[in-house]
């Protein structure tokens, strides 16, 4: 019996280093730290659920992910080291809708968005809530259509600038009703934009939930619509677009990891079900359900492909349109 016990701790002692081994995939990802390049601002909306993830990750991975804000020309210079960097799955992109806009927005590129890139998870999605000035005389969607259409060019609107998921999903409304005549203020961010609207210089401005929560629930501003087919858990009075009269109005901002193109299968096929397990635990749903990013855990390669060729169809239209260039 003492042989035994002192051959059994001796086996637990060699085992225990290497546990965290086994959280080393068949295809052998990661061979060395996950690298996660977010091409945006630390402390923004992106980056924060990123760094969730990396943290959840780092409990699953041999070590700890490294998160890398990469910020320039808007998400192109972040995207681009990662569309060159070696197709080992040790560096992947954490983005959002820019990229689904930046074809038609960039007249060069130093990388195809779309052929020199492949999704590989669709971590989830998170509404945009259209929010105006307290005291504009719009109580709802219906009036606040009915407002811009009688008074063609008077009003202006903010966004996060040119070719932002803010810009876009106001663009996208204001054709949805009719093609409305609003004039378009870009500022350097959303948290640049929102004391403009909160004095009244611009009248609406459509944003991300997660960042219009506290003034929409405080009534510093007023929430009209909310762009998700169901009305979100954390402003249950504020009515759907469908329920204002836009049934065909859909938005989000959307987040996504992407690795470069020629990625081996097996090694996407790693990097998918890793962060398909973190996105399945509850407390990393709750966490990031406070953000109001409504995460997907059963995206695949190919249905993250998928999404992103939709969306893309989706916005280069819009972004043709009206004419959008990068600031």
């Amino acid at each position: 019996m003492h042989r035994r016990t002192l051959l059994g701790a001796s086996l637990a002692s060699i085992a225990a280093p290497l546990a965290p081994l086994r959280a080393q995939s068949a295809a052998g990802w990661p061979s060395q730290p996950l690298r996660i390049v977010v091409p945006f601002a630390a402390g923004g909306p992106t980056d924060i659920p990123a760094r969730l993830l990396a943290e959840e990750l780092g409990k699953e991975l041999p070590q700890r992910p490294v998160v890398e804000n990469r910020t320039g020309a808007g998400v192109v210079v972040g995207t681009d080291a990662v569309a060159k960097s070696a197709k080992d799955g040790n560096t992947v992109l954490y983005t959002t809708v820019a990229h689904s806009a930046l074809r038609a927005m960039f007249a060069r590129l130093p990388f195809d968005p779309m052929a020199d890139l492949q999704p590989v998870v669709l971590v989830g999605v998170i509404p945009m809530v259209l929010m105006v000035n307290k005291d504009l005389p719009a109580k709802s969607l219906q009036e606040l259509i009915a407002l811009y259409r009688a008074n063609p060019g008077k009003y202006d609107y903010g966004s996060a600038g040119n070719g932002s998921a803010l810009h876009l999903s106001a663009e996208l409304f204001l054709r949805e009703a009719g093609g409305l005549k609003v004039n378009h203020v870009p500022y350097r961010g959303s948290a640049a934009a929102m004391p403009d609207l909160l004095a009244g210089t611009t009248s609406m401005m459509l944003d991300v939930a997660n960042n219009t929560l506290p003034y929409v629930q405080r009534g510093d501003v007023r929430g009209l619509a909310v762009s998700s087919p169901k009305r979100i858990p954390q402003l249950p009075e504020v009515p759907t677009f469908a329920e204002g009269g836009l049934p065909n109005y859909e938005a989000y901002t959307w987040h996504m990891i992407m690795v470069p193109t020629g990625t081996p299968e097996p090694i996407q096929a790693a990097i998918n079900a890793t962060f398909n397990r973190v996105l399945g635990k509850p407390d990393v749903q709750q966490r990031l359900g406070e953000l109001a990013l409504q995460v997907r855990t059963d995206s695949t390669p190919a249905s993250a492909t998928q999404w992103l060729q939709s969306e893309t169809a989706k916005w280069e239209p819009i972004i043709r349109a009206a004419g959008i260039k990068p600031d």
